[in-house]
């Protein structure tokens, strides 16, 4: 009888060798650079640690350590790469057909929110009460616009809504500590139910764009009209609708007094959606992890901010504060591609030296340091400004109002060619989706549409200057405290001061304006607070004639080595030269 009949078990491997313990790989993996993880994005962050010891915010130093840590760990990249795969996805009806409006996420999306929310990188410029609140917060999302930008938009626009909110004190009675909660909670409900919530923001529709005016969504009192911070029933179409699944909204209507300001809820006090219908989500060239939407108001509730008519006043208390966000978000963004640029670059080899070691490259590399050296100095100097403004300066009121557009436009925009040029450093690896380059490269222009593209922008600075005066010579005070520190910058300020003489007759030149504006107060920065390396290298190629048009043409006889090292993330990349 044979075995398979009497019912033996044969081991079909019997007569076959057993294979080496490394014979699966054909090949050894070799001169690939690690996964950039494990440092601390804030304790390593030579630059940011400066900043933060210089405008005396060692209260919040155990906390923004532990952002660090927390947005440089394997964890949080692998959250973030997780949270783009599984892009949200709309639910308008449940099983049984009721009309719900209900947006699912990865898990991985609500975990970042929970982390960041934790942090409070959304509250802490208003729970502090500590001197530096807003540049403490902006170091916040400086460091989580390094792990996931998807979440940046949520955060920043709560951040940026309690002036808003704060024109009706009773609104922001209510409101207010619902939403500076470090408790996040995803679930889709009333403020009573939950432990803490976000802020979304719904200005823009089809026919108007950034032209705010011609919003045609409609606004009428509930009840006997009253005045401020009265309800009213809401009709109209939002093109735009940031982060709908959010708890309450800051939206713009017309009533038959003009545009006004009002507060909407997501969800009423029964628990039933408030009556805006998502008509759909935006498929998006980035920023894929956050939603965001198309959708109807169909006699929604809503709150009136403000003096009626007067919306557009109103919504800029949130703006303004939603644009200094972006400044500070790309030049985040901006250090993330330079700091894998870097990591890439200390890890690879070819023609028997490491990449970055090479003149050609370290050129390159140098270069985008100076970029981000540069814009992060800019964005944290009007951080400062707010808080200095919140104490009651009057001066630093004026730089806020002309310095954040000039900051936002100019940060927007170079945030777009560093992270090209830092994907280009990786080769093929960067643009394949594993790594995190190819999101970082779809996340870069995406700043400067955010609260107005750079038209918009830029002709806001000249409005600025127009209509507030005394806000030219704030600015150009600011930049002059470092006169004298270099000739390029001393021969821009002359010329700055011809051309703000009259901002009215420039308005097919703004760009070029606040480039220069731009420009010249960075190198004022870095005169004033960076090494003579940096600031001399910028003011050379930024303000002279020594620049390229692209990244990589520094002239010969800079510093190149010592910019370099500065930037470096330097326990990360020490760890990847011992595995070369």
């Amino acid at each position: 009888m044979s075995a398979r009949a009497a019912g033996t078990v044969v081991d079909p491997f019997a007569r076959f060798p057993s294979l080496p313990a490394d014979g699966y790989a054909t090949h050894e993996v070799m001169n690939q650079a690690t996964p950039l993880t494990g440092h601390n994005a804030f304790t390593d962050d030579r630059l940011l640690t400066e900043i933060a010891f210089r405008e005396e915010i060692g209260w919040a130093d155990g906390l923004l350590t532990d952002a660090g840590a927390t947005v440089a760990s394997a964890h949080v990249a692998k959250l973030a790469r997780d949270a783009n795969r599984s892009l949200p996805e709309l639910r308008s009806h449940d099983r049984f057909g009721n009309r719900i409006d209900q947006i699912d996420f990865h898990p991985a999306w609500h975990e970042l929110m929970s982390l960041a929310i934790g942090h409070g990188t959304h509250a802490l410029s208003w729970t502090a009460r500590q001197p530096g609140a807003h540049v403490a917060r902006g170091v916040l999302s400086y460091l989580w616009n390094q792990g996931e930008n998807g979440i940046c938009c949520p955060l920043g626009m709560t951040y940026s809504a309690v002036p808003a909110l704060r024109l009706q004190p009773e609104l922001a009675a209510v409101w207010e500590p619902f939403i500076l909660s470090t408790r996040y909670d995803a679930t889709p409900g009333p403020l009573h139910a939950k432990t803490g919530g976000t802020v979304g923001m719904t200005l823009t529709e089809k026919q108007a764009g950034s032209d705010l005016r011609a919003t045609q969504t409609t606004a009428r009192p509930a009840g006997p009209r009253r005045g401020p911070g009265e309800a009213y029933l809401i009709d109209g179409h939002k093109w735009f609708f940031s982060v709908p699944h959010s708890d309450v909204f800051v939206t713009l209507a017309q009533t038959d007094r003009g545009l006004s300001c009002f507060l909407l809820p997501g969800w009423l006090p029964d628990g039933s959606r408030n009556r805006l219908m998502i008509q759909r989500l935006k498929d998006k060239c980035g920023n894929k992890s956050n939603a965001s939407s198309e959708i109807e108001y169909r006699g929604a509730l809503g709150w009136l901010i403000g003096e009626e008519g007067q919306g557009v006043k109103a919504a800029l208390a949130m703006t303004h504060l939603t644009r200094l966000d972006f400044a500070i978000g790309s030049a985040g963004l901006m250090r993330r591609a330079l700091s894998e640029a870097i990591h890439h670059t200390s890890g690879r080899r070819a023609f028997q030296r490491t990449l970055i070691d090479q003149p050609l490259m370290q050129n390159v590399i140098a270069d985008m340091a100076l970029e981000v050296e540069a814009a992060t100095l800019l964005a944290f100097r009007l951080a400062r400004a707010v808080d200095d403004e919140q104490a009651g300066d009057a001066t630093a009121a004026l730089l806020v109002r002309i310095g954040t557009p000039v900051g936002k436009y100019w940060n927007c925009k170079r945030a777009v060619g560093v992270v090209h040029e830092a994907l280009e450093c990786h080769g093929g690896n960067g643009f394949v989706e594993e790594g995190p380059m190819a999101r970082l490269y779809r996340e870069a222009p995406l700043n400067g549409i955010w609260e107005g593209s750079g038209n918009i922008i830029a002709l806001d600075v000249l409005r600025a200057a127009a209509r507030s005066p005394q806000s030219v010579p704030a600015f150009l005070d600011e930049v002059r405290l470092a006169k004298g520190g270099d000739h390029h910058l001393d021969r821009v300020i002359d010329r700055l001061e011809a051309e703000l003489r009259w901002p009215e007759e420039h308005e097919g030149r703004a760009r070029r304006i606040v480039e220069k504006m731009a420009v010249a107060l960075q190198a004022s920065l870095l005169i004033r607070f960076s090494p003579s390396a940096v600031a001399d290298a910028f003011c050379a190629t930024r303000l002279g004639d020594d620049g390229g048009a692209v990244y990589g043409s520094l002239p010969a006889g800079l510093d190149q080595r010592a910019i370099v090292e500065r930037a470096r993330m330097t326990p990360a990349i020490e760890a990847a030269h011992a595995g070369l």
